[in-house]
């Protein structure tokens, strides 16, 4: 079956299904206010089923929150660079390991594995010495200060370097300076890895949206023909698409080649680490921070739901996945969540997402000055709220009678994403408002015992919420890096203060961005441009406001011209 995004007019079934998120969404507030209007009552059993349903939700996040944190915190104390070597010799390994009765629970899982392996025929599961690893990083036109960092991290990780193929994947629309930075990256990192590549995309190739899909595409194009040079097998070579700016933790790239090996239909699986955004979140302002944090325990929740885990950001797929599905979609500018769907009708609903229980880290919005962050903060959200369009995507392939995955399952997880977006752009609104409609909107309903009680019940289901938020504070405090020097004790207590923000945030970002990204799909206005998030530094930042003082001085020593 086709597997890609329509180019042009859309049919009517597709366009119906593009429109839906937004139908649905708008949808819940007229209805609110109609119902408010016209009878009271029903518009208080519509508002509190709406809010119950949402705190039940809400309880169930602070539960996964708190599992999925653990879940992190011990993956990160296991030596994963030592079991994959034990996978080298699993008889051998198993053998030593087993007589650890003190440790059992600790290797429980890491028994089975090379039990099972031990018993295999020879070459049923690959060995790690045959693995290669190989990392596209796309770039736009991004400094090296922001870049540097990133390749630095990959190089203090565990993994055996010489399997590690870097693609440095940069935009020819990023011009010169992009290229001189990538120049530069080969000429001091190259020598430490496998190889080290340029890859440079042209602008304007057809077919393509101004965006990371047709980077990584055109990159990941480039390794197949790379590969075949090397006779490397593509059924033995893992990719990974990491922005520059992220930096994986030490242990990544061992825990991922370990779970490619132990798990037996590996083409049809993609990993996704736990992505936080926190390599910067100290210099950032306290919106940003709220925003980042949130989004940050919205993955290690996702990491609790492996029934509805997507690729988001940073992900990896076996490369024989990759070559015969044609890599990423380039007609889309969130083509690391469509590359869920993309993959799983190709597979025909044989395809999941195994979670990698180890970070890898980001960098939250910081542009330079103010102003300029809390816009670039708004139109990332927004680019990942066009996932929206994804709805129409999966809607029409599973509604289709040319459809090769299983009905039930595939309208459950149509129903998660639909209600995901849904969600997410009215439920803050209505929570924040939707008690005082009927009294605003209804003259009648002062005499209405429901309509006066509303308001207080729904203030008294956000109090007890309020637990969610106390476990938040509690979680984002220990995912906080160190604190840098440069700020005193102090600014701990404005990490606390932060959560008042929390109700502005949800709407003025999470909710009109979502409104934003569906009003678009809803009148077809489509978003056909990768806005890249401008990324800086508070040194590159100060460095700028030295310059700007300089210049204006120089202006007023010259009489202004």
């Amino acid at each position: 079956m086709d597997i890609e995004i329509p180019l042009g007019k859309r049919t009517k079934k597709y366009r119906f299904f593009e429109m839906l998120p937004g139908i649905l969404s708008y949808g819940a507030i007229i209805l609110l206010i109609i119902l408010s209007m016209v009878n009271p009552v029903l518009a208080s059993i519509y508002l509190l089923t709406v809010i119950l349903v949402a705190f039940v939700k809400a309880m169930a996040i602070s539960y996964r929150m708190i599992s999925g944190r653990n879940n992190m915190e011990r993956a990160t104390r296991v030596d994963w660079s030592e079991r994959l070597n034990d996978l080298e010799n699993p008889k051998g390994a198993y053998t030593r390991l087993i007589d650890k009765q003190s440790k059992k629970l600790l290797y429980e899982q890491h028994l089975e594995n090379l039990r099972l392996m031990a018993a295999a025929e020879e070459g049923y599961f690959p060995k790690p010495s045959n693995i290669y690893n190989a990392l596209i990083m796309p770039a736009y036109n991004e400094s090296i200060e922001v870049i540097e960092p990133a390749l630095k991290s990959v190089l203090d990780t565990t993994y055996d370097k010489k399997h590690l193929i870097i693609i440095f994947a940069y935009e020819e629309r990023g011009g010169v300076e992009i290229a001189t930075t990538a120049d530069t990256l080969k000429k001091k990192y190259g020598k430490y890895f496998h190889s080290f590549h340029l890859v440079k995309h042209p602008k304007d190739l057809p077919n393509e949206v101004i965006g990371k899909g047709g980077n990584i595409t055109y990159a990941g194009k480039w390794l197949k023909k790379y590969l075949q040079q090397q006779n490397i097998a593509f059924s033995d070579v893992i990719v990974t698409t990491m922005d520059c700016d992220n930096k994986p933790h030490r242990y990544y790239f061992d825990y991922l080649t370990y779970e490619y090996i132990t798990h037996e239909d590996r083409k049809h699986l993609s990993y996704q680490p736990i992505c936080l955004f926190t390599n910067n979140i100290w210099d950032v302002p306290a919106p940003m921070r709220v925003v980042a944090t949130g989004n940050s325990f919205w993955n290690i929740i996702s990491s609790m739901r492996p029934y509805s885990l997507r690729n988001f950001a940073s992900h990896s797929q076996p490369m024989d996945a990759l070559v015969e599905m044609d890599f990423w979609s380039t007609r889309t500018i969130v083509e690391d969540g469509h590359q869920y769907w993309r993959s799983y009708f190709y597979f025909n609903g044989n395809y999941e997402v195994v979670p990698i229980f180890v970070p890898i880290y980001q960098d939250a919005v910081l542009s330079n000055g103010y102003t300029k962050t809390l816009r670039a903060q708004f139109v990332q959200l927004r680019r990942w709220s066009y996932g929206a369009s994804d709805v129409a995507y999966v809607g029409n392939n599973i509604f289709n009678k040319k459809r090769t995955t299983k009905f039930w399952p595939s309208v459950a997880r149509f129903i998660r994403l639909l209600d995901g977006h849904v969600t997410q752009a009215c439920i803050a609104l209505i929570v924040a408002f939707g008690g005082w409609a009927p009294l605003v909107l209804n003259s009648e309903a002062a005499r209405s015992v429901a309509a006066h009680q509303l308001p207080d019940t729904v203030s008294l289901i956000q109090q007890v919420a309020m637990v969610g938020i106390l476990i938040s504070i509690f979680v984002s405090f220990k995912l906080l890096p160190p604190r840098p020097e440069r700020y005193k004790r102090s600014r701990n207590v404005l990490m606390v203060l932060q959560w008042l923000l929390m109700p502005i945030i949800a709407i003025v970002y999470s909710s009109m961005a979502s409104y934003n990204a569906q009003t678009r799909l809803l009148i077809g206005k489509y978003l056909d441009k990768f806005d890249v998030t401008e990324k800086t530094t508070v040194e590159m930042n100060d460095q700028n406001r030295v310059q700007d003082k300089k210049k204006k001085v120089f202006r007023a020593s010259s009489g202004g011209k």
